[in-house]
């Protein structure tokens, strides 16, 4: 809290009172000792890396539990500051740890690649340059949420998404199979029915129908663990006003609509929107370098952002191309606007992509404020 200026000290202000009261407190928070904690993670075993004054004074090998990790910070005491990075457990730690520590970074382990290759490698070596790197502040944080509500429908999106990737994986088997033997399945026949039973009746390699028999159970498995998701979905989206503006929206549907909500978590991580275009797959990147004969500064290429969030690229892509095979809709127009104008269309369906996810972003935005 920032005190008032010289000129208006001798007005009387609550705030200084409460300063004043305050500053034994504030005293003991600034003499605490500062510790950064690198943790180096496993399902089993976590190795902690303690650093105060630029040296590692103490190392913890733990069992990777709750209990067993609060009770090594909280016996530190001070100011810890602890760090670990992303992989399958980093939500439940971030979630169970927050209030142990006075500050978690959840960082991005393809940043320290580099870092972490040079030299020895092991556990104990690895806790300790997190440790180094979270005190230097070059480390990434990877975003996570606490919301209870908001965790529950990313899990069931992703199973939905899991589903459908493993439906889609047993089909394409049952195609190969066929095509094999140069036969190709009707289309009519692919779903469960008289049609696919009259089909496989009617193939003369009695081995190959066996087989497709087998792999069209797991097919039919996979597609109705889908629509009980979905149906999971739609049930709790019912009550979610921004997912219900979304679908309103060319192109958007409600496991779009829900696949964004979800994994983006909230609209305030991004400053920009160029942050949040290279984030969902659709912005661009600049790169330059050298000079030319001239003295001059080269000019720079853009590219598309490589790192990036592939389940919201693909929501985002699939849904700019069912708002442009759409009629009567601003996105539609736009594109065409950008294909008179000279644009391929590659770059025209990018360019639709990241206008529908700032339309996206505006909506919720002015949601919460609402």
């Amino acid at each position: 809290m920032v005190l008032p200026s010289g000129k208006h000290r001798s007005r009387p202000c609550p705030d200084v009172f409460w300063l004043k009261d305050k500053e034994p407190y504030f005293e003991r928070i600034a003499n605490m000792a500062v510790y950064y904690v690198g943790a180096d993670v496993h399902c089993n075993n976590t190795e902690l890396a303690v650093e105060h004054n630029k040296e590692i004074i103490k190392r913890f090998s733990i069992p990777t539990t709750i209990p067993a990790i609060r009770s090594v910070l909280k016996e530190l005491g001070g100011r810890c500051h602890l760090t670990f990075e992303e992989g399958p457990m980093a939500g439940w730690l971030y979630r169970n740890l927050k209030g142990t520590v006075e500050s978690i970074t959840v960082c991005d382990p393809r940043r320290n690649k580099l870092i972490a290759c040079d030299g020895d490698a092991d556990d104990v070596i690895d806790s300790g340059k997190l440790a180094a790197l979270l005190r230097g502040k070059f480390l990434r944080a990877v975003y996570h949420d606490h919301d209870v509500k908001r965790l529950e429908l990313k899990q069931w999106i992703k199973l939905y998404h899991d589903f459908v990737k493993s439906a889609t994986r047993n089909i394409n088997k049952v195609r190969g199979c066929c095509r094999g033997e140069g036969i190709q399945i009707p289309r009519r026949a692919i779903k469960a029915g008289v049609y696919r039973q009259q089909w496989l009746d009617g193939v003369e390699n009695q081995v190959l129908a066996e087989q497709v028999r087998l792999l069209w159970q797991d097919y039919d498995t996979a597609a109705s663990q889908a629509r009980a998701a979905r149906r999971q979905l739609a049930r709790r989206a019912k009550g979610n006003a921004v997912l219900q503006r979304w679908s309103e929206l060319a192109g958007i549907g409600i496991i779009r609509a829900t696949t964004v909500y979800a994994y983006l978590d909230t609209p305030w991580r991004f400053k920009r929107k160029s942050q949040l275009w290279k984030y969902c797959g659709v912005g661009l990147q600049r790169s330059a370098s050298g000079k030319d004969a001239k003295g001059r500064p080269r000019q720079g290429q853009l590219e598309l952002a490589q790192h990036t969030n592939k389940i919201i690229k693909n929501a985002l892509m699939g849904a700019a191309m069912s708002a442009i095979q759409q009629k009567d809709n601003e996105f539609t127009q736009y594109y065409e606007r950008m294909l008179s104008n000279g644009v391929i269309p590659a770059n025209a369906r990018h360019s639709v992509a990241r206008r529908m996810v700032t339309v996206m972003w505006g909506i919720w935005k002015q949601q919460i404020r609402q």
